[in-house]
């Protein structure tokens, strides 16, 4: 996309649909300053199966593309149009495979279009570093899971961990020696990002008992990030060689309109 960024006004890119969230929060954020359209779609079923989805999300991907109001990175997918790095897929066989869990969709199709806008631009990246492969743990937090276990989980330590939590980032801290193996963590200058498992969720460290121990720690919350945005910014910043409080600062930034910001 880079080496046509001067010759084309908008960009389409086609892709299969497991891990076309991910492809799109990470370009989201790789692109971020390019300031041109990029549109990403796919397909439940192939476009030479009869009924197939292709045809219609490939022709509502192309409109959206060349729209006056088309922004950023987008997936076009089932009649909607979602912020790229705000989308999540919530099934394997729908025809509305994709979500935006935390954000309205950019634009509905129909008869004429809906347009709802996009979420806040963010603050950019000029001239960002390539990605590079980084090796981020992320783990489902759940009911008895033992210190031992998340040891093992985060043995060699990792570059990063995101933690999969309970609500709006609780974790079992009652659980003999967990906390324990977090701080190891922590003292080893590993990042520790707290999710939600849930659909719809704004983490808040703290809020409760059970994420008490996280925010003491030094754990950063992820906001109302998707896990494809969450793990692709993640990687993004490692690759720009970010860490330690450089790490945390960008992670509570909106870079491309990933988060929500609270007054």
């Amino acid at each position: 996309i880079n080496a046509h960024a001067d010759e084309a006004d908008a960009f389409l890119v086609l892709h299969g649909t497991d891990t076309m969230a991910y492809s799109a929060a990470a370009l989201s954020y790789a692109l971020a300053s390019m300031g041109k359209p990029v549109v990403l779609t796919g397909s439940q079923y192939p476009l030479g199966v009869v009924g197939s989805d292709a045809s219609a999300n490939v022709t509502g991907a192309l409109r959206a593309a060349i729209s006056r109001h088309a922004r950023g990175v987008m997936l076009f997918f089932g009649h909607k149009l979602l912020a790229g790095n705000r989308a999540t897929k919530t099934s394997s066989w729908a025809f509305r495979g994709f979500e935006s869990p935390s954000v309205s969709p950019m634009a509905r199709t129909g008869a004429p279009w809906r347009w709802y806008g996009a979420p806040s631009a963010g603050t950019g990246w000029q001239d960002p570093s390539p990605y590079t492969r980084q090796d981020v743990a992320v783990i489902d937090v759940v009911p008895g899971m033992s210190a031992a276990r998340l040891r093992a989980m985060t043995t060699p330590h990792p570059d990063a961990v995101i933690l999969r939590t309970f609500g709006v980032g609780n974790i079992p801290a009652s659980e003999p020696g967990l906390v324990d193996v977090l701080a190891e963590l922590a003292q080893a200058e590993v990042p520790i990002i707290v999710a939600s498992q849930c659909y719809q969720s704004e983490v808040m460290l703290g809020h409760y008992e059970a994420g008490n121990a996280l925010a003491q720690l030094g754990a950063i919350g992820a906001h109302d990030m998707t896990l494809e945005a969450l793990y692709a910014k993640t990687v993004f910043l490692l690759s720009q060689g970010k860490r330690g409080a450089d790490f945390k600062r960008w992670m509570d930034l909106s870079i491309a309109g990933e988060l929500t910001l609270q007054d």
